[in-house]
């Protein structure tokens, strides 16, 4: 298993930081437009389309065409826990369909004073088997340029 691992400093309290990664929407701002995301749909741990909070339970659909390269590839993850608790925050993401054999998400959310830390942590396995074990190095690369865009657009959009 591979981990990956992003850390941040946002200008931005905690609370906004938090309410912002907690929807749809900062998904979509936060994810470079060379990677051609379509959020396919979205569904609430109630069954519900377009829940205005990724709650635990939630499903999201969304197919990418990285530099619009290839066919799309479709990846559906489920929210499989969020705690908040007095200046502190996660929630996991996991897939359930999708290019990985394994992939495990989680964002934390520290607040810092008027700052928030965030911090992303994703473990995951490449297809593949032993091909895929062995090329997973070079994965870093493509790991380091999607969450560095994503923490760059973080802090632009909140900051």
């Amino acid at each position: 298993m591979q981990t990956y691992e992003r850390e941040t400093t946002v200008d931005s309290p905690f609370e906004e930081v938090w309410t912002f990664n907690s929807r749809i929407t900062g998904l979509e701002a936060v994810t470079p437009d060379w990677m051609h995301l379509r959020v396919e749909r979205v569904i609430g741990p109630d069954g519900e389309p377009d829940p205005d909070v990724l709650e635990a339970g939630s499903e999201v659909a969304l197919s990418i065409r990285p530099f619009g390269v290839g066919p799309r590839q479709h990846w559906t993850s489920e929210i499989t826990a969020r705690k908040r608790e007095d200046g502190s925050a996660y929630f996991r993401d996991e897939m359930v369909h999708g290019p990985f054999d394994h992939w495990e998400h989680t964002h934390t959310f520290h607040a810092d004073g008027d700052r928030t830390v965030l911090r992303d942590r994703v473990e995951y396995k490449l297809p593949l088997g032993g091909l895929g074990d062995a090329v997973a190095p070079v994965s870093k690369i493509g790991f380091e340029a999607m969450f560095r865009a994503r923490h760059r657009l973080a802090k632009a959009r909140l900051e």
